[in-house]
């Protein structure tokens, strides 16, 4: 019984990270959480790869699906690997009338749930070029605007 209650708990976490993950300005790390418990839940039989998605809006103009996975009584969709097109049925599009289940978690605590259930994992941070060219630029205007004043405070 305590088994279904966490893995309900491990379901809530990871459908709250995957929320946040939609809106973030880096999202990378949250959709890498979601991915390693969604994989964990595999090995150990608390989830199970249903079938193919087609992809709604599809990179390069070209036909993509994904994994859908059940977890708990949440869905969720990962990317998939060779073998996933050989072993399990297409379902076609998605269908839009069904939504996840909606439960209240604070992301800090869905992350904290997450990261103690996958345990300790290596960290490969990389910086985005987009964040990188926009602190650029504005370290630019915030050095050219301070010099500016310090000028204008020398005359």
């Amino acid at each position: 019984m305590t088994s279904t209650i966490d893995d309900k708990r491990i379901a809530t976490a990871i459908y709250t990270v995957n929320r946040h993950a939609k809106t973030a300005i880096d999202s990378k790390p949250l959709y890498e959480l979601k991915k390693l418990a969604l994989h964990k839940m595999l090995t150990e039989n608390k989830a199970k790869k249903v079938g193919l998605h087609f992809v709604r809006k599809p990179k390069n103009s070209q036909q993509q699906s994904s994994v859908l996975i059940q977890c708990a009584d949440y869905y969720f969709h990962i990317i998939p690997i060779k073998e996933d097109f050989k072993n399990l049925p297409h379902l076609g599009h998605l269908d839009d009338t069904y939504r996840n289940p909606i439960r209240k978690m604070n992301l800090r605590m869905a992350k904290e749930l997450l990261s103690d259930y996958i345990g300790p994992q290596p960290i490969i941070r990389e910086s985005s070029k987009q964040s990188t060219k926009y602190t650029q630029k504005y370290s630019k205007t915030y050095k050219s605007s301070n010099q500016s004043s310090k000028s204008y405070l020398d005359r």
